[in-house]
């Protein structure tokens, strides 16, 4: 059984999507242009860098190119009667997913995200804030850490939970150099500031989600089909929470690491990355690491990536002739 995973905000760079512009899904030319009120094929391809990463752009950017590449992929695994069982998507993967599995359409969910981006912009623009990766760190320590600090009367907390080592906290300014200063008195080795506009996934995104909530009323959601993983809760969402979840998804931790370690529990041995980037297949090799990892993050790797999965051994029921 196979899972696909979609990236989150980072994964950009200028020139991503030159395979995919003129030559993709119709709806990602001026339909898209039309929803977002600026040129996405040119920013995507042209840049400049410091636009493009501005989170009210990197965010339906991002979105857009992981779906029209997901739907070239579903077309290719269609003919080789391939279907994935589960999807998942870090933080913006999440609506990546959604839509790749027909709970919201393309163009809804671009919708969506582009209000969630800014929103979220719009927020970090409002408190001094960033995130920082804890090295050495696990999540008790990181939680230890972020305890004391609000005990104290500061604002730090978990935001990301990747995988194994791999835990992010998010805050004021201050808070994250004090995090730096007291890191070893809690077990962690070193405090690393990450290059990101705000504290996602914290309360500082509080106002954001306000936002976000009135858009989710009106939007149009279906059961997704197959089952969408859930950054909040790291189990399935269904048709009756997506909105509660994709709200309180801006304010709370993204539980990758369980996300991915439940999926290989429950059968998924195969894990296929889709979009800009390849950090999604870096979370599953660290995270589950006897599970077998496919990147497609261009189209000329789709037909390689339909093979692999069809590969002897890579896929139950499937046997050499």
């Amino acid at each position: 059984m196979f899972a696909v995973l979609f990236p989150g905000q980072g994964a950009q760079f200028v020139g991503m999507g030159a395979d995919l512009f003129g030559d993709g899904p119709d709806w990602l030319g001026e339909p898209a242009n039309t929803a977002l009120g600026w040129d996405l094929a040119d920013l995507c391809l042209n840049g400049p860098e410091d636009s493009l990463t501005r989170t009210e752009h990197a965010q339906p950017a991002l979105y857009s190119l992981s779906v029209a590449l997901w739907q070239l992929l579903a077309e290719a695994l269609r003919k080789a009667d391939l279907r994935p069982v589960a999807m998942a998507g870090h933080s913006l993967g999440e609506y990546s997913a959604l839509a790749a599995a027909g709970a919201l359409s393309p163009e809804g969910g671009l919708r969506l995200v582009a209000e969630r981006g800014e929103a979220m912009a719009q927020a970090a623009d409002a408190a001094d804030s960033g995130m920082a990766a804890l090295m050495g760190g696990t999540r008790e320590s990181a939680e230890d850490l972020c305890s004391a600090r609000r005990d104290a009367g500061g604002s730090l907390w978990v935001a990301n939970l990747n995988s194994p080592g791999q835990v992010v906290v998010a805050g004021g300014a201050d808070d994250l150099e004090w995090a730096a200063e007291e890191a070893r008195s809690f077990g962690i080795r070193r405090v690393i500031p990450l290059a990101v506009a705000g504290a996602f996934h914290t309360p500082f995104m509080d106002p954001a989600r306000a936002r976000l909530v009135a858009a989710l009323e009106t939007a149009e959601i279906g059961n997704p089909e197959p089952a969408v993983w859930s950054n909040v809760s790291a189990a399935p969402l269904t048709a009756s929470n997506i909105r509660d979840m994709l709200s309180r998804q801006i304010v709370s931790p993204v539980r990758f690491e369980e996300t991915l370690a439940g999926l290989f529990a429950s059968g998924v041995k195969t894990f296929v990355h889709v979009g800009p980037g390849d950090v999604t297949a870096g979370l599953v090799r660290r995270t589950v690491k006897d599970a077998t990892v496919v990147v497609v993050n261009e189209k000329a790797g789709i037909a390689d990536a339909v093979d692999e999965l069809r590969r002897p051994g890579t896929m139950p029921g499937i046997e050499e002739t």
